[in-house]
């Protein structure tokens, strides 16, 4: 019998309807359909150069829409920021755990948190999600990037609570096409300019409805801050 793409056969119907149990070919369908809702998001890249981290995505833009109103950019502590694609609501509620997470880690140990435990934070929690019958996954995938102590870094947390570090990564549904990009034209060392240079130009390849690309940028010793369109053009000059 032929699969049919995306289809769930009449025998892994019972697995398909809840979250809790594997099916026999060790599958997670809740799981893997959370992952197909993250590709229908709008392209985020995060980028790390030569002196910290870019966020780069695109937000809709029509006549009746507040643009600034559609958060999909993060700032989750001075040093540490993220962007996501999937369910933004979820997005908000696993970013307001991080922030919060922080600012505790800050008032505890007088230092600002490292970018890896914040994104164990986020994954743990999204991890538990999978565990429990009566919840489903969240339908988002994050970007978590900044600098600490051990430098510039950038994780990627899917819905299954993964981590992953990256040099240069994207998410979203034009992450495919992103990533051939990323691995011909990322380099070593590269500075800001360069960096949101090749952001501004996979957004603009990868995202074919009209939006307004918004960027944010980590450097070291300098605080979270997103990019007006403005500094985004005289940045690209």
């Amino acid at each position: 019998m032929k699969k049919v793409p995306n289809q769930v056969l009449p025998e892994y119907m019972g697995y398909d309807r809840t979250i809790a149990v594997f099916s026999p070919d060790g599958r997670l369908f809740q799981v893997e359909y959370a992952k197909e809702t993250v590709k229908r998001g709008a392209t985020a890249v995060g980028i790390v150069f030569r002196d910290g981290v870019i966020f780069a995505t695109v937000k809709p833009v029509s006549k009746l829409t507040v643009t600034d109103s559609i958060e999909k950019i993060f700032q989750v502590d001075d040093h540490i920021g993220a962007v996501a694609a999937g369910f933004l609501s979820d997005a908000r509620v696993l970013i307001e755990i991080a922030r919060i997470r922080a600012q505790v880690h800050r008032i505890t140990y007088e230092e600002p948190i490292d970018v890896w435990s914040i994104a164990r934070v986020v994954g743990d929690r999204m991890q538990y999600s999978t565990l429990l019958a009566g919840l489903r996954p969240f339908g988002v995938s994050i970007l978590i990037g900044g600098v600490d102590k051990g430098g510039a870094h950038l994780l990627e947390v899917d819905p299954s609570g993964m981590l992953f570090e990256w040099y240069a990564h994207t998410i979203g549904r034009g992450a495919a096409q992103a990533k051939k990009i990323l691995e011909q034209k990322w380099k070593e060392g590269m500075d800001e300019k360069s960096a949101l240079a090749l952001a501004s130009e996979i957004l603009k390849k990868t995202e074919k409805e009209e939006g307004k690309i918004e960027a944010a940028i980590i450097k070291k010793d300098e605080r979270f801050k997103i990019l007006k369109e403005e500094d985004i053009k005289k940045l690209l000059k």
